[in-house]
């Protein structure tokens, strides 16, 4: 029997058929973009071994993408039919789970996998992001807290695990918890792109645009080879920047950084779910503050329109509407939310149906009234929805998009309950005032 990079047992041919899945995890945890040239390697290198099987479906489902899900669904059977050890067999069924829509079920099995295997750092890794997505934080805290003291001090995976740790109880509101940890990961590894991520957050919260700025600017040059996770960094360099009025150095690093249209990763992946959410929760940003986006809406609803009916990134949905709204094309977002709603009466079981239903589709709808004039019918739509879109996954500082929409509908409605009752929620979430921030400042300005 061969042990993978961790020590684990794994059914292979050789130890080059390890060498070659264990290339690729180290490429998962370390968000590198010649992850699919890896999985390709491996695929051609160990076709009959089932973590290699595993491993490719779960990218092919991490993509949040319904027409991956049919190349997830061959990867599983091609496992299944390989057999394994009861931990493979135990990745196997929670592929089995995810392909289905049981996302609950997967989170599960892998917590099952991490009980008995704490250096399981696949199944780890997989919990911790699917339990993101589905908007759980504390549950990411549990899971990093249970694996992390089966790893040394000195391996290079405990400052992936340390960045795992900074995020989670980042989402807490713990930044005393997950600040020195984001720190020692760095120090370890400054080129680790999770770990700038989770520091980058937490100076987000905290209002600490300077040291974002240099913290993020200082890192860069270690981002060599990373994947589209570095236009997130640039998105969250473009908050700061936002924060600080500087609009034309958002712009600009929109254009050349986080939506380059032109850059070989964009081209790789034009309708990648994280990137859609970076640029129109900024340009939404940027329009409440009256800048002119020019035409950078008409891309992101052009690939709107080919997503329609696609409901397995929750988050994304509201983003995609953003395009249609500000671009008016009210044909297609209608659509939209035929297909969102089709995708509830078809998916019963599936876990994210309830999140489509009670946030996705009120928040949708609510921009669609928005971008139509009508305020009041937003405001209606929405607020049913308000104490519950954190279920829908993104982070507090994405999540805050959407309490500016809320925010903005209750204004023009002349709703003062409703304006107060979101400035009081995005207040209790920040460490910094709301009137010194500027999606805020001017609606406490008017409500006095």
């Amino acid at each position: 029997m061969f042990r993978d990079a961790h020590g684990l047992e794994v059914t292979a041919a050789s130890d080059a058929e390890v060498v070659a899945f264990d290339h690729v995890v180290s490429g998962y945890l370390n968000y590198r973009a010649d992850l699919p040239k890896r999985l390709e390697a491996l695929m051609l290198a160990a076709p009959g071994m089932p973590m290699a099987q595993v491993i490719k479906g779960c990218l092919m489902m991490l993509s949040f993408k319904a027409a991956a899900v049919p190349m997830a669904r061959a990867a599983l059977a091609s496992g299944e039919a390989l057999g394994g050890t009861p931990r493979e067999r135990a990745h196997l069924a929670a592929l089995a789970a995810w392909t289905r829509g049981d996302v609950e079920g997967a989170l599960r099995t892998w917590e099952d996998i991490t009980d008995e295997h704490p250096r399981d750092i696949l199944a780890f890794r997989l919990h911790h992001f699917v339990a993101f997505w589905m908007g759980q934080p504390a549950r990411m805290a549990e899971s990093v807290d249970r694996v992390l003291p089966a790893y040394g001090n000195t391996e290079r995976t405990t400052a992936a695990l340390l960045a795992c740790k900074a995020f989670a109880y980042e989402e807490l509101g713990r930044y005393d918890i997950a600040e020195p940890a984001g720190r020692e990961a760095i120090a370890r590894n400054p080129s680790d792109l999770w770990a700038a991520h989770a520091v980058a957050h937490i100076l987000e919260m905290q209002g600490r645009q300077d040291e974002g700025i240099k913290l993020l600017s200082d890192l860069e040059p270690h981002w060599a080879g990373g994947n589209g996770l570095m236009h997130h960094l640039w998105w969250h360099r473009g908050l700061y920047h936002f924060e600080r009025g500087e609009f034309d150095t958002v712009l600009s690093l929109y254009d050349r950084n986080f939506r380059n249209l032109s850059s070989p990763l964009t081209q790789a992946a034009p309708d990648a779910y994280i990137d859609v959410q970076n640029a129109a929760s900024m340009l939404f940003r940027l329009e409440r503050q009256g800048i002119d986006v020019g035409a950078r809406w008409g891309e992101l609803a052009d690939k709107a329109e080919t997503r329609i009916g696609d409901c397995l990134s929750t988050f994304t949905l509201p983003h995609w509407m953003m395009a249609l709204a500000a671009t008016r094309r009210f044909e297609a977002a209608d659509r939209m939310l035929d297909g969102m709603r089709t995708f509830v009466e078809r998916e019963p079981a599936a876990t994210i149906m309830p999140l489509v239903r009670d946030y996705a589709v009120p928040v949708c709808e609510a921009l669609v009234y928005r971008a139509k004039g009508d305020p009041a019918a937003a405001l209606v739509a929405m607020r049913p929805a308000l104490d519950g879109m954190d279920q829908l996954g993104g982070s507090h500082a994405q999540q805050d998009v959407l309490q500016q929409l809320f925010l903005d509908c209750a204004l023009a409605a002349g709703s003062t309950p409703d304006a107060r009752r979101v400035i009081d929620h995005v207040r209790a979430l920040y460490d910094i005032a709301p009137d010194r921030r500027r999606g805020y400042a001017d609606a406490l300005s008017k409500l006095g």
